[in-house]
């Protein structure tokens, strides 16, 4: 087959314009006829078709509001605390309690409270009653044929009760959309099937679902069809059959074996193919028999920022609702952040509260990175010809948590340990109101961080060859100025992370050199490359002289994995990181991790709580037990001398 290329890709503005205008009579066709009734006991979050008005009032009788004596009201004119009324029961008085129907010719309650007993014929009352005292008339909330709710109305709890109290029983609301999800590609298989090098799990049609579903339409599973155009023909047109609209998961890029195009092309009209999005510009926007077709990209941050920018604007058209917005809030970017012109970037971002402004540090941005949109809080937008942002710079960041979530965060940027996860978890568990969000970018990188107000603090692992000292001489210099509190987190033992049984039998770090061995390194300002860097230095050792010097991964566990693979014979890094994916390891030495916390945030609540969470047995025992580390002096703090 050949290669498809992008036909004529189009904005995001151009292809949302281009595909409702063309499925504005569907929409239209949708909202008229597809309505159906339903008990109001089912009616959660449904839409309503029409207006619905009240069947009865509510009250439908005039109600005692209070337990005590209903009364005419004139009856009692005159009483007061001077010159008390007596009023006989049964006769003047009848004793009520909330809820009960006024007996006929009276017209207020006084409350029970108000009373005293003369005996049990008579009462004697101080104040006198006006008309309705404590009594909730006839319409009180609602009255017989007034509106209860209007059309389309997202129907919440409480307006179920108020469609009770106006005696409905059953409303006419909008059907859901049914929306066919088809997972293309033979590579892919199902959640929990035995995996082979080259299966892709499919779990895109898993995170559709529940979208679809949030979104309030019903979402309909389809076995993966493989790629084979005659397949997927039928799969399509039995899709169209049995649903409103048709996702197609894959095969919308350019490649030999992408069939979305072609297909929607021979079986209806490709509206827009490509979009200058970034991730999600393979989207494919159709129509096949009248129905809108979307080809969502396969990797998974494409098909989700795809589904956000047409599938639920198209569901919400479709049930007469609002689009769903995100709110927004003032943001500035902790770095540079360069972005490829022409294409509008949707970048996934941290964010944190660091004194003012709320600080946006950037996520991975592959398409392919699932867990760049689990670990986000927010959303910026770069636009398409921008070339990126400046550090600082005020942007718009859309909230994917709770701002007050946010504002609870603290920001830790630096070098990266195994621990920090176990610290943001018992952190979370000792108070639920905090979290901890870590950024790995090196120590040099966190105490330049600190240094320009974008973090609560930094983790550092400096070694200084000239004093022999850990951190306080980079400390000193880079921070110079700022009052600082340095904690001591933890000492962990360094060295190479080696094959399982170590089969290149490598010793030490001149053993690098052999030919055929392959290294991974750290990025350039973590602790880890500055250490490596500073054993080559001290065995008389070139970077030229060892094969894979230049590559970099960011965290310890990046680096064993990259060794778990084969891509890579060794790397440096600590031993939690080698025990956790059972590989080999020589240790190097012994080095401390501390916390540098800037005075500003040091007792900030949330900066304390961090803290007793270190210092706490249950934090120590949890350490201790990953293998490497030496606890003794953990959250002590350090002078700075």
């Amino acid at each position: 087959m050949k290669r498809n290329r992008y036909l004529d890709k189009k904005t995001l503005e151009e292809a949302r314009r281009v595909f409702f205008s063309r499925v504005a009579p569907f929409i239209e066709t949708f909202r008229r006829e597809r309505t159906h009734h339903v008990s109001v006991e089912d009616a959660l979050h449904r839409i309503t078709a029409e207006p619905i008005f009240a069947r009865m009032s509510c009250p439908h009788y005039h109600a005692a509001a209070m337990d005590g004596l209903a009364v005419q009201a004139d009856v009692t004119f005159g009483a007061r605390e001077s010159h008390p009324k007596r009023l006989g029961i049964g006769t003047d008085a009848h004793p009520v309690d909330t809820g009960n129907p006024l007996p006929h010719g009276t017209n207020a309650v006084i409350m029970i409270e108000d009373v005293y007993f003369v005996d049990d014929k008579t009462v004697e009352i101080e104040k006198a009653a006006y008309p309705w005292e404590h009594v909730r008339p006839v319409g009180e909330d609602l009255v017989v044929g007034e509106m209860i709710l209007p059309e389309n109305h997202l129907i919440r709890p409480y307006d179920m009760g108020s469609l009770l109290a106006g005696g409905v029983w059953t409303l006419s609301v909008r059907a859901k959309p049914r929306i066919t999800v088809i997972p293309t590609g033979s590579e892919l298989v199902e959640p929990g099937s035995f995996l082979k090098e080259g299966n892709i799990v499919n779990f895109n049609s898993t995170v559709l679902k529940g979208l679809i579903t949030e979104d309030g339409a019903d979402f309909v599973g389809s076995p993966i069809l493989k790629d084979i155009y005659g397949t997927l023909q039928s799969g399509l047109l039995s899709a169209l059959a049995s649903s409103d609209v048709v996702l197609v998961i894959a095969g919308s890029s350019a490649g030999s074996h992408d069939f979305t195009a072609t297909l929607l092309d021979d079986t209806g009209e490709v509206l827009v193919h490509g979009v200058t999005i970034m991730p999600g510009k393979p989207t494919i926007l159709g129509i096949v028999q009248g129905k809108p077709v979307i080809g969502i990209p396969g990797y998974p941050v494409s098909a989700i920022v795809a589904y956000e920018q047409f599938v639920r604007p198209l569901i919400s058209a479709l049930l007469s609702t609002k689009e769903p917005q995100r709110k927004k809030v003032d943001a500035v970017p902790a770095t540079n952040i360069p972005s490829k012109l022409g294409n509008e970037e949707f970048l996934r971002v941290r964010l944190g509260k660091v004194g003012p402004p709320m600080i946006a540090t950037p996520l991975s941005r592959g398409s392919g990175l699932i867990t760049s949109l689990s670990r986000a809080d927010g959303i910026i937008r770069i636009p398409r010809l921008s070339e990126g942002l400046m550090e600082g710079e005020h942007v718009q960041a859309e909230l994917l948590r709770e701002e007050e979530a946010i504002e609870n965060s603290i920001i830790m940027i630096g070098s990266h340990d195994l621990i920090l996860d176990l610290l943001a978890t018992q952190l979370n568990r000792r108070s639920p109101v905090f979290s901890l969000s870590s950024t790995h970018v090196g120590s040099m990188g966190g105490l330049l961080a600190l240094q320009k107000g974008r973090a609560h603090l930094a983790g550092s692992h400096l070694f200084d060859p000239e004093t022999g000292q850990y951190n306080v001489p980079y400390v000193k210099r880079i921070l110079k100025g700022m009052k600082i509190h340095l904690v001591q987190l933890v000492h962990r033992q360094q060295g190479l992370i080696l094959a399982s049984g170590n089969p290149k039998r490598i010793k030490d770090v001149q053993d690098l050199t052999r030919e055929g061995t392959v290294f991974i390194n750290r990025q350039k300002g973590s602790g880890t490359r500055m250490l490596f860097d500073h054993l080559l230095q001290k065995h008389g050792l070139k970077p030229e002289t060892i094969q894979g010097y230049e590559r970099e991964e960011f965290t310890h566990m990046a680096v064993a994995v990259a060794v778990l693979s084969g891509s890579a014979d060794a790397g440096v890094g600590i031993y939690a990181a080698a025990k956790a994916l059972d590989l080999a390891f020589v240790p190097i030495t012994m080095e401390r991790y501390d916390l540098v916390i800037p005075g500003t945030f040091f007792h900030d609540e949330k900066i304390q709580t961090l803290l007793d969470t270190i210092r706490s047995e249950e934090f120590r025992q949890s350490v201790e037990h990953l293998g490497g580390y030496d606890v003794s002096g953990m959250g002590e703090p350090l002078p700075l001398r």
